[in-house]
């Protein structure tokens, strides 16, 4: 087997049972997961079937689109049922208060059950989350349903979906025993710790919470489909060893290599090797002393020089920052 770290762009994804759609950008790719799952929806719609998916809280960025969709062309969500696949706990292994920020059952309110049309939505008993105390709900719902169509989400830094975070140095696990794992409690690694807090709670690791319930990897196989997305430069080691990686629960994206039907929406950014990312962050050092950690003028500043690199570009501001602030 080819190291997947040296496997040319123009090769990426060739040979591999996962499926690959590269974007453009960021917001390509949250337009793309969002009519996927708008098609699904309707297609059963219009076969009278009921839809029935594990969805994320994170990427939010189909989100927004998917919204847009379902209210302008008025599709209905009232034989859907949404299965999200983790939540944050507290010290107790509880729920956090849905007003708590990082809260997903919160988020969820906020950004999609929300903003949708109430004649279109789905009953609240039919959004559902993982329960601690009540992990076998989430397997009993699906075998109840007799389906599940889909399971979409982002991808980890360790390679997790949903919060199915690779066995600990010294646990013994084999790849099978790793697939059975069903909805369940655990911690989370010190990596999704780190990388999470850097995205949402401005690098304070005391922030995020230690624990956290996932839907198992037993559930998300069981899925008819795979979807995960990978929206960042830091995906791009991700992404190789999902397609090019030697199999194995040690990276269990890697495991979608044995579904049926598994595909990785990427930006065009994530195939770069990690070398090249490297490269070109060392040159944006040197134009910016402090990686990173630039202020809104120099943004603009290079925006308007004409930029062509995927974080300084006019388009990236315009990403952020969607009504205009940053002009």
């Amino acid at each position: 087997m080819a190291d997947y770290r040296t496997i040319p762009a123009a090769e990426l994804g060739k040979g591999s049972n996962i499926k690959v759609e590269l974007c453009e950008t960021e917001v390509d790719l949250y337009w793309k997961m969002a009519i996927e799952v708008l098609e699904l929806i309707q297609e059963n719609n219009a076969k009278g079937e009921k839809t029935v998916m594990i969805v994320p809280y994170g990427p939010l960025g189909p989100y927004a689109r998917l919204v847009e969709l379902i209210n302008k062309h008025r599709v209905s969500l009232k034989n859907c049922w949404f299965i999200n696949m983790d939540e944050y706990l507290d010290e107790n292994k509880q729920y956090l208060p849905k007003t708590d920020p990082l809260s997903f059952r919160g988020g969820m309110d906020r950004i999609f059950y929300g903003l949708v049309d109430p004649e279109l939505l789905m009953p609240e008993e039919q959004r559902i989350f993982p329960e601690p105390g009540n992990e076998g709900r989430i397997w009993e719902t699906i075998q109840k349903l007799g389906k599940l169509d889909m399971c979409w989400g982002g991808v980890g830094i360790t390679g997790h979906i949903a919060f199915n975070e690779p066995p600990e140095p010294g646990e013994v696990c084999t790849d099978e025993e790793f697939l059975q794992r069903p909805t369940r409690v655990l911690k989370l690694a010190r990596e999704t710790k780190t990388i999470n807090a850097f995205m949402n709670a401005g690098a304070d690791l005391d922030a995020i919470p230690d624990w956290c319930i996932t839907v198992g990897m037993k559930e998300i196989f069981h899925a008819r489909k795979v979807r995960m997305c990978m929206p960042r430069d830091w995906n791009a080691a991700m992404l190789r060893k999902a397609l090019h990686g030697p199999v194995s629960c040690k990276v269990p994206v890697s495991l979608f290599q044995n579904h049926g039907d598994a595909k990785i929406y990427a930006i065009a950014l994530a195939r770069r090797s990690a070398s090249t990312i490297s490269n070109m962050h060392k040159n944006m050092a040197g134009r910016y002393p402090v990686p990173c950690h630039f202020s809104k003028e120099a943004l603009i500043q290079s925006a308007r020089a004409g930029e062509k690199d995927l974080l300084f570009s006019r388009r990236r501001l315009i990403q952020r920052f969607p009504k205009g602030e940053w002009l």
